[in-house]
């Protein structure tokens, strides 16, 4: 039988409004809103219609009931941008994501998640604060998804091919999530990562979404990825592009992030911050990241795909285990991970590797 939610995920992830994903199937859209409601069941031709239009397997939208986001618990950086459908698609990946997660967790022993609790704490001392706690000091992050990772956060890539789906993270009882745009610079990757943590210690218990919180978000990844006392530290500033571009290289942030920080802690003068502004957006900085940092990937991700392969599942037959198009895995990985399906197989440019909090148990 035709499980509703599954339908309801594989056509959001496949960017179909009902009416569209009911004349693909020569249908009403009344029967598809009907299949969704769990109002009707589709008969065994319109079931494989189904399966075909959405690419999902039958065999995925007859199984077990799967978790649905709800936008209320989502925090996304720029939700004004998106269109329903984008936004719909992004949190579809969601629940897909939960299924890899949750196999994830059968198969591998992870760390334990330590994302401790900073509702209504001011995002300056929230961020000086969660430093201490993971005995970071104030030096420069070196990786921030392995940060992330290590703290039990699961990170996932949102492989929408769209500027305007930004990033989101969200709470799943006790397991963190953070989904990332991977298509934008590594600077600007490590900045989303660092403001989606805001969210996770932030807003745990309050709202994630509105631009109170987006402000409170950003105050806090500027604060953790460059920390007040280095910074106030580095003495006096030279209000020129050159002296920008050698910060941002020691803190591996933007161009523009790495201005605005200055300026908040009050050693920019408001006019050299204009000036520096005009500056970057004439040498395309406002736009990209020229000359950039290589963008993060992911420990966890390398070596849970490693030991795949290595077992001789590939990501194909990953897929057809979870019951899952091999698409839907790749594009949850892309960026974070080298990996590809020639002649529909996973390709990596890894080896088996266990790392230091990463084991297989099974």
């Amino acid at each position: 039988m035709l499980n509703p939610s599954r339908l309801t995920v594989a056509r959001q992830r496949a960017g179909l409004t009902k009416k569209e994903l009911a004349n693909r199937i020569g249908v009403d859209p009344r029967a598809v809103s009907g299949f969704e409601a769990g109002q009707y069941e589709p008969t065994g031709e319109n079931l494989r219609r189904l399966a075909r239009a959405t690419g999902f397997p039958a065999e995925f939208l007859e199984a077990d009931d799967i978790e649905i986001l709800s936008t209320n618990g989502v925090s996304f950086r720029s939700m004004t941008k998106m269109t329903a459908k984008q936004r719909d698609a992004a949190i579809a990946a969601g629940s897909i994501a939960f299924v890899l997660s949750d196999w994830v967790d059968r198969e591998f022993d992870l760390p334990d998640v330590d994302i401790p609790d900073y509702s209504n704490v001011d995002p300056e001392i929230a961020a000086e604060s969660l430093r201490m706690h993971w005995r970071l000091g104030v030096q420069p992050i070196k990786n921030m998804l392995h940060l992330l990772e290590l703290r039990g956060v699961r990170v996932f890539s949102l492989a929408e091919n769209s500027n305007e789906v930004d990033a989101y993270s969200v709470w799943r009882g006790r397991r963190p999530f953070v989904f990332l745009n991977t298509g934008k610079s590594g600077e600007r990757r490590r900045f989303d990562a660092a403001h989606e943590l805001a969210h996770l210690v932030l807003h745990r218990r309050a709202a994630q979404s509105g631009s109170d919180a987006e402000k409170e978000a950003h105050a806090f990844a500027s604060a953790f990825l460059m920390p007040k006392s280095s910074i106030k530290a580095i003495g006096r500033v030279v209000p020129n592009f050159n002296f920008i571009i050698q910060q941002k290289q020691i803190w591996s942030v933007s161009a523009s992030a790495m201005t605005m920080r200055l300026h908040s802690l009050g050693m920019l003068t408001y006019y050299h911050y204009n000036r520096l502004f005009v500056e970057l957006s004439r040498r395309g900085f406002r736009s990209g990241e020229p000359g950039g940092m290589k963008p993060e990937t992911s420990q966890v991700w390398r070596k849970v795909f490693a030991a795949v392969r290595s077992e001789g599942l590939g990501v194909q037959g990953l897929a057809d285990k979870l019951l899952l198009p091999a698409e839907e895995i790749v594009k949850l990985v892309f960026g974070l991970v080298k990996i590809g399906l020639p002649s529909g197989e996973a390709r990596l440019n890894a080896t088996p590797s266990r790392g230091d909090y990463l084991t297989v148990i099974k």
